[in-house]
């Protein structure tokens, strides 16, 4: 009897909190987006007759960033404003240090992308430290994906828009985002929160702990995990349902959030300014080893400098060539990216290569571009990574790649084109440096002609014009 009183209890109490929140949004939706209005219009508001703009928002909470996920957003936004004037883009940001004046001169700085500033508003989320990875050590995933509920009633209590746009893959915000607002609900996904390859990867060493009767009390942790990992999967798949517009990056997302979340994706290449990286010049290449990404632990930077090591080692004629360097470019974004760099530096050294090193940190799009036009190879070490759009800017520039053999590299981009190799595929440090190797002694003629392959690849399956193609076909029936 006291446990029927007990749930019926909670379940009025689950009830009247959402009614009380479903009120408090919907009540304030004129309210803020007058408000919205009368800022971008200087303090003037909508006349009497004029129809009301339509309010798409983008859930980006690190829109500041300067990534591949970054470049994503601000092309959309800037093909929306081209296209549609009327409509208001509005980011949900948490970036609350950074002016909107601010942002848009780094768009501008980091992607050579002008945006106007009259359609286009920011609206500042302060609960963004609820989803930093670093505040949970124990069950991050979960945790990770809780918290952003919090971020995401704050964002539509701000403003609800006519379309809720998640690019940055917070799928746990969309059953709050229903429920409150019935409002639309489209996604450009990255990478799932939760992948099979995870699974796998418990499943496989559970198998091993199981073999080994000596590793009992890490068996059981590892069953487990396997089963926290398999509800959390089931839960993921059933806030991914209520996307209504779904769009992923490549062949290897879709065909994990597709079985995830029962759904048929798009795939939407992210875009790549291929048109201005095709204009460097193929010859006279420095052997020099570009890495464009940003200063994450996913990225795998120590790999790179490791294989350098190891290229040395096992080829010792490069480390007396003159002008060999591993240029490292990426943005860094918080104290955890500087101790991250502060500790590849202090690899280099241990391993006695920080001549041959090179730090780029927050590097303007020009400086960017210099280096894509100078070196000769472009190396990505992510295991896993989604896409990989650094990899494509790597062959627009007439770099040959060098990319980790999985997701994204394997099956999109580093393929044969027109019959013929476009680069190099690795998946361990001594495999790196054997890459490495071959594509610095390929001799300028061999290089030429590779780099080339590859620029035709990517200008023909990643330009900013195929993105702007597949990204509005998608929205262009919600917007009108």
């Amino acid at each position: 009897m006291a446990l029927s009183f007990w749930i019926t209890t909670t379940l009025v109490s689950i009830w009247l909190i959402y009614r009380f929140l479903r009120l408090r949004t919907l009540n304030n939706v004129e309210v803020n987006r007058q408000r919205l209005i009368q800022d971008l219009r200087g303090g003037e508001p909508l006349v009497d007759g004029e129809s009301p703009p339509i309010f798409l928002g983008f859930f980006h909470p690190y829109c500041n960033a300067g990534g591949g996920g970054e470049r994503v957003l601000w092309t959309a936004i800037r093909d929306v404003q081209k296209e549609y004037p009327h409509v208001i883009c509005v980011v949900y940001t948490g970036d609350i240090d950074a002016s909107k004046e601010q942002i848009l001169f780094r768009v501008k700085n980091r992607f050579n992308i002008d945006l106007n500033p009259r359609t286009l508003s920011f609206v500042y989320l302060r609960t963004r430290y609820l989803v930093e990875d670093s505040r949970y050590p124990r069950f991050t995933l979960l945790l990770q994906s809780l918290s952003s509920i919090v971020l995401g009633y704050e964002a539509i209590s701000k403003l609800v828009p006519d379309l809720y746009f998640d690019t940055m893959g917070y799928a746990f915000t969309y059953p709050l985002v229903h429920f409150l607002s019935h409002v639309k609900i489209a996604t450009y996904t990255h990478y799932p929160t939760i992948s099979s390859d995870m699974l796998q990867r418990v499943y496989e060493r559970r198998r091993q702990y199981n073999n080994n009767s000596g590793f009992a009390q890490s068996a059981i942790w590892t069953y487990g995990k396997l089963m926290y990992y398999h509800m959390f999967a089931w839960v993921y798949g059933w806030c991914g349902s209520f996307a209504e517009i779904v769009m992923v990056n490549s062949t290897w997302t879709k065909g994990h959030v597709d079985k995830l979340w029962k759904t048929d994706s798009e795939i939407v290449y992210p875009p790549c300014d291929t048109e201005r990286l095709n204009t460097l010049d193929l010859h006279n290449r420095a052997p020099k080893i570009i890495s464009v990404a940003q200063f994450r632990p996913e990225k795998d930077h120590a790999m790179q400098i490791q294989a350098l090591a190891k290229l040395f080692e096992k080829h010792p004629k490069w480390r007396e060539e003159k002008d060999i360097e591993l240029v490292m470019i990426g943005s860094c974004r918080n104290e955890g990216d500087e101790k991250r760099i502060s500790d590849l530096r202090a690899l280099a050294q241990d391993l006695d290569i920080d001549k041959y090193v090179r730090f780029e940190v927050n590097a303007s799009f020009d400086t960017l571009v210099d280096y894509l036009g100078k070196g000769k190879i472009g190396l990505h070490t992510m295991w896993n990574e989604h896409f990989g759009i650094g990899v494509v800017e790597y062959m627009a520039a007439g770099l040959i790649p060098v990319a980790h053999n999985s997701a994204g590299p394997k099956l999109d981009i580093v393929t044969e084109y027109d019959g013929r190799p476009a680069g190099y595929l690795a998946d361990s440090i001594d495999s790196f440096a054997d890459c490495l190797d071959q594509a610095l002694s390929l001799s300028e003629q061999e290089a030429i002609k590779m780099s080339s392959n590859a620029r035709a690849a990517a200008s023909d399956k990643f330009s900013e014009v195929a993105f702007t193609r597949e990204m509005m076909r998608s929205l262009r029936k919600w917007l009108t």
